[in-house]
């Protein structure tokens, strides 16, 4: 399993339009293969800020599966307007649980 980390910097004053557009978007990524599930959180100091945690079966679930997608497309389409700076995308894979 793959952790994909990201901080979503939303311009301020659009994080109720971001959120619902995520929602819009959500059901684009649920349905890629290779995904298990998501969580978005928003900041508490800074409320512009989201964190979005996916996870996925592989890197290349993520980065060829679903960036390669119609579907990403459209997702691009609903939330990449909302970010300033564009927000940078890393990988994980777990060490320890507690």
């Amino acid at each position: 399993m793959i952790l994909e980390h990201v901080v979503l910097p939303v311009i301020p004053g659009r994080e109720a339009e971001f959120e619902e557009a995520f929602a819009e978007a959500r059901p684009i990524i649920e349905r890629m293969p290779g995904f298990q599930r998501l969580s978005l959180s928003r900041g508490v100091e800074s409320p512009a800020s989201y964190l979005l945690l996916v996870h996925w079966d592989s890197v290349e679930a993520h980065e060829v599966g679903f960036r390669g997608s119609a579907g990403y497309r459209r997702w691009a389409e609903l939330l990449h307007p909302f970010y300033d700076p564009f927000p940078v995308v890393e990988h994980f894979a777990e060490v320890h649980r507690a």
